[in-house]
């Protein structure tokens, strides 16, 4: 009799409910510290892919229409299952649940941060023409780093190591100042390059016929396109002052002769919205400020990423449906006909949305273990963009000394502070 007590007790300790419950809640800091990785890697791709597609010919707001649909999806899907794995509580309750609470206070910051979160990566979307892939990732990342991480330091009630989080900071902060170094000596290159080129007599044709080049068939083009870097008797090698041409022939947007500071500024503002979106996420899910009513529970990270992205998506199919019929900065006109029609390089896009929906998920499942301060080592993503940066887009090839001396210095940065930010992951209670 007792044996069959004790074993209907055991039985409902390793129910299978129980058992899913604990596993798709990330509680360790081990856990965390994985989620903070794949973040890195998914957040660090899709810019590269976005930029893959503006250099092939795309508009940027056919692209970011397609990025938007699956971003949603990807939140969607996650709210839809792990959000609603496990029996719902008073203190956590489930996603659908959550959707009937009386949990404005802590939604409206959830919507707060997805609206910052898509006037920046739509900023950087343009500043990745002007600046580069590279340099672009770096200063927004390091802005967002200086500011997100103080503010998270703060709201997270200092769980994370102050000893250890903040000369994680110092690295990004450097890290800037490198990549405007990087910048402005890979500029002084390519302008070199192309100052040749035009004085070459043996060449025949200067910076001045760049428009009269014939334009290549975007229609036609593939992942094995001069993106990628890879030289053939057809193509420019990658680096030279001809392949900067080819590639300015070919991309949506033109950049030669503008001011590089059109791009900076873009940049900087790009970094600033970026840097409020973790911080008003983190007040959405923890409710530092006590918006919520008494016996109200906070809004579970899935429930408040959910809304979070409906924000986000909205804001940025609005603006880009705008920029359809009134572009900015030059970019070409289209139509609500011509996107729908628009399916080269749609397949790519749709993978970005992905990516980046899945890698803000796992952020914030991430910072919700470990503390959002630690969590902020993943917009250290300059270092998987830059990687494919050189490997598509030929970045820095062929450039000075002095250039690749500081691309070095600022990924060096990168890493020491990748590894900083995640030694300082706390736990939180």
């Amino acid at each position: 009799m007792d044996q069959d007590f004790w074993s209907i007790i055991k039985l409902n300790e390793f129910s299978p409910e129980r058992v899913f419950l604990k596993m798709y809640l990330v509680e360790s800091k081990a856990g965390a510290i994985a989620c903070m990785l794949f973040s890195l890697l998914f957040l660090g791709t899709w810019p590269a892919l976005l930029t893959l597609l503006e250099r092939r010919g795309r508009l940027p707001q056919h692209t970011y229409l397609d990025y938007t649909i699956t971003n949603l999806l990807a939140a969607t899907f996650i709210a839809f299952t792990v959000g609603e794995i496990g029996r719902s509580t008073m203190d956590k309750p489930n996603f659908f649940t959550q959707l009937s609470q009386e949990n404005w206070p802590s939604v409206l910051f959830a919507i707060a941060g997805g609206v910052v979160l898509s006037l920046g990566n739509l900023s950087t979307q343009y500043a990745w023409a002007y600046v580069g892939l590279s340099v672009t990732e770096v200063i927004t990342a390091s802005i967002t780093v200086v500011i997100g991480t103080t503010l998270n330091y703060y709201l997270d009630d200092k769980i994370n190591k102050a000893e250890i989080l903040f000369p994680g900071v110092g690295c990004f902060l450097i890290a800037v100042c490198l990549g405007s170094a990087v910048h402005a000596s890979n500029a002084a290159d390519n302008k070199a390059k192309l100052d040749y080129f035009e004085n070459d007599s043996k060449n025949g044709v200067g910076i001045k016929a760049v428009a009269d080049v014939k334009q290549t068939n975007t229609n036609t083009a593939d992942m094995n396109d001069l993106e990628n870097g890879v030289a053939s008797e057809e193509k420019a090698k990658a680096g030279t002052a001809l392949f900067l041409i080819e590639v300015e022939n070919k991309r949506a947007m033109k950049v030669f002769g503008k001011s590089t500071y059109i791009g900076l500024a873009i940049t900087f503002f790009a970094g600033a919205c970026l840097s409020l979106f973790s911080p008003a996420f983190n007040l959405a899910t923890n409710d530092q400020w006590h918006v919520l009513k008494h016996g109200v529970p906070h809004l579970s990270v899935y429930t408040a990423f959910f809304y979070f992205s409906v924000s986000s998506s909205l804001i940025a199919t609005i603006l880009n449906f705008v920029f359809l019929y009134r572009p900015v900065l030059n970019a070409p006109k289209s139509s609500l006909k011509s996107y729908v029609n628009d399916w080269d390089g749609r397949g790519w896009a749709l993978l970005a949305g992905l990516l980046s929906g899945f890698g803000n998920g796992l952020q914030f499942m991430g910072g919700q273990a470990a503390g959002y301060a630690a969590a902020d080592a993943v917009q250290a993503l300059p270092l998987v963009s830059t990687f494919w940066g050189v490997i598509l887009f030929g970045e820095y090839r062929r450039s000075s000394g002095r250039t690749y001396t500081l691309l070095g210095g600022m990924l060096l940065m990168f890493i020491a502070a990748v590894a900083i930010l995640m030694a300082s992951a706390g736990h939180r209670k």
